[in-house]
């Protein structure tokens, strides 16, 4: 076989290695669209990594198909760790008669809702102590109600107070990938929601979006689940 030849065969068998990987890839793509397609809710990585082919690279397929979906009117985005198409955020408007409409929260609940984002886990005196005002059974029983916010477990402390933390209601809801995701002291003041004039040493915490109970905290008990206190997730069917 000549030189010619040979350079042909080489080429020609490069091609078609090139042509079967990108089918390969172009229904590994179409398998990961499906099933973000028809989930009920966000999922994430290994869920994904699951269902398609072994040794797919889940996390470069789901850049590509975030790109994809970038200018179109359905986007895939990232919330709480996991992954959803959802409708493209300029087009919302043209489904706001299909949303449900709720209630509005007061002004007591969103600060008790900030302060448990970025100060969680935390106690009700906790977030009295904060608020520098007491805090209504109700307020917090309204925050448990939108699913924004959870049962995390007891203080270790004289009464074993509930801790409470946000959940991934609370993520997908604010469109949040992460509990870092919120804004910083920086960003708050550019908003206007701090004044600029507050004392040198004053911060804002980093909030965690770690699950595991600290070490001042212990599992809800059997009493928790009888008394329907603990979150929805390990309530069982009611």
């Amino acid at each position: 076989m000549g030189k010619v030849a040979e350079m042909r065969v080489i080429v020609g068998d490069k091609e078609d290695e090139q042509r079967e990987s990108a089918g390969k890839r172009a229904e590994e793509l179409r398998i990961l669209e499906a099933l973000l397609f028809a989930a009920e809710a966000p999922l994430d990585e290994k869920v994904l990594a699951a269902r398609l082919p072994a040794g797919t690279d889940v996390r470069a397929l789901l850049t590509q198909l975030q790109r994809d979906y970038a200018p179109r009117g359905v986007n895939l985005v990232r919330v709480g760790g996991k992954w959803t198409l959802r409708t493209a955020n300029d087009l919302a408007w043209l489904l706001t008669h299909e949303s449900v409409v709720t209630r509005k929260l007061s002004r007591a609940a969103i600060e008790t809702l900030a302060i448990v984002a970025y100060h969680q886990p935390v106690t009700r005196a906790e977030v009295e102590e904060i608020r520098g005002v007491s805090t209504s059974k109700g307020t917090l029983d309204v925050l448990l109600e939108t699913g924004w916010v959870r049962l995390r477990g007891r203080r270790k402390a004289p009464g074993r107070p509930v801790t409470y933390g946000t959940s991934e209601a609370f993520l997908s809801h604010f469109g949040l990938d992460a509990l870092t995701d919120l804004p910083g002291l920086d960003e708050l003041k550019g908003a206007g929601l701090i004044d600029a004039t507050l004392p040198a040493d004053f911060s804002v915490p980093v909030p965690s979006d770690d699950p595991t109970l600290r070490e001042d905290e212990e599992p809800l008990g059997p009493e928790d689940l009888d008394l329907g206190l603990a979150p929805r997730s390990e309530r069982g069917e009611e």
